[in-house]
């Protein structure tokens, strides 16, 4: 049975839109069914500050995926697009793509690999924004407030802002 999820694609390596795009690809020719997808935004980064502004969207999906092989098959398509893991402290560095998983129905879950809702979720204005332009009534299902609220009271002061539509803009 097809479970709903929201995702978190941000890219600030190379051409961000691109691999933004190809990542929608992949994951749709890896079975994970792209629903919605949120206007592209940009946004400063939030924790290692000396880099590049990110470009970032929410989607909205489907997948018949258990949420730990979901999460492999993100992680295989962050691999196939150049990604580079790196140390716990280079962790928020630059990028050529990040999909993380939001929420995954109204699953709550938490493993040494993966937790649902994403923890940082609520704090992160650029997933916020993103989310609110798909789902402002859906409710965190831990708090159970509502994605419009969250964004009201997030503390994130970083600037994000919607990204032309085309390149050059």
């Amino acid at each position: 049975m097809k479970k709903r999820v929201y995702l978190s694609l941000g890219s600030n390596l190379g051409d961000r839109r691109a691999h933004l795009e190809r990542a929608l690809e992949e994951m749709r020719a890896d079975g994970i069914d792209v629903l919605r997808l949120s206007a592209l935004y940009e946004s400063e980064p939030v924790d290692f500050r000396a880099q590049r502004w990110f470009l970032n969207c929410v989607v909205e999906a489907e997948t018949e995926c258990m949420p730990l092989e979901l999460l492999r098959r993100l992680r295989r398509i962050e691999t196939r697009l150049g990604r580079r893991r790196l140390a716990p402290s280079r962790l928020r560095g630059p990028r050529t793509i990040d999909i993380d998983v939001l929420l995954y129905a109204n699953h709550v879950m938490r493993t040494s690999e993966l937790t649902i809702p994403h923890p940082r979720m609520t704090e992160r204005r650029f997933v916020l924004e993103p989310l609110r332009e798909l789902a402002p009534d859906l409710r965190h299902p831990v708090n159970r407030r509502t994605v419009a609220e969250l964004l009201t009271a997030v503390r994130d002061r970083s600037r994000v802002r919607r990204a032309p539509l085309h390149p050059g803009d």
